[in-house]
């Protein structure tokens, strides 16, 4: 399979089409090799306009999805990105791509080889992979400029909102029943606001799905 027409063409159909135009951000989708960060079983499909499965209960987003999302963050060369339950990186290489210092946090050590190998074998070996509880990000490397969940969540926790920098955003598409939408939290003088910026409805991660009410 000729993996770089299909990366050509993910871009073409996918992404233009959504309003993405930022461009180190389309520089960055048509570089990195997302097939790479796929499982072997679904690389053949991993340009696909779907949620791509990695196993073991992780998706990546969809690559018009991730697009969107990460342009409405505003990345910019020299900041610091952490990306939330990476599965195996895909969202962090893009990201360190455009010139970001990256780190994935993947609260399953399980995935945590696959995505330092993908991320090595794509040439983005220097973003740092950890592995621990997701509600609690990684306080080691705050403050952060940029935050980005591959995923979808129920409820949005209070840590991560705490490890932005002055100026950071947070980058989350929150699921409410069948319905999502994206969301863009700020930082600026200590207060969070957030503002939807489109409707989207991937997998909710199990480690964010809000608690049910008991019945009797």
């Amino acid at each position: 399979m000729d993996y770089a027409k299909a990366r050509t063409a993910m871009v073409e159909s996918q992404v233009r089409p959504a309003d993405v135009t930022a461009t180190a951000l389309i520089s960055a989708l048509r570089t990195v090799p997302r097939e790479v960060f796929a499982a072997p079983a679904t690389q053949a499909v991993a340009y696909a306009d779907a949620e791509l499965d990695v196993g073991g209960g992780r998706y990546l987003l969809r690559p018009r999805h991730l697009a969107k999302l990460l342009q409405a963050l505003e990345p910019r060369t020299g900041e610091k990105a952490m990306e939330l339950a990476g599965g195996t990186g895909y969202g962090a290489a893009v990201l360190a791509a455009c010139g970001l210092s990256t780190v994935v946090l993947e609260p399953s050590a399980a995935h945590v080889p696959a995505a330092r190998q993908a991320l090595e074998a794509a040439g983005y070996g220097e973003v740092a992979v950890v592995s621990t509880e997701l509600s609690a990000g990684w306080a080691e490397g705050a403050p952060y400029d940029v935050i980005v969940l591959n995923g979808a969540a129920e409820v949005v926790p209070e840590a991560w909102l705490a490890q932005l920098g002055e100026g950071g955003r947070l980058g989350v598409i929150v699921r409410q029943g069948p319905a999502g939408q994206a969301r863009v939290y700020q930082k600026e003088r200590g207060v969070v606001s957030f503002r939807v910026v489109f409707d989207a409805a991937p997998p909710v991660l199990p480690e964010l799905a809000a608690p049910r009410p008991f019945v009797f």
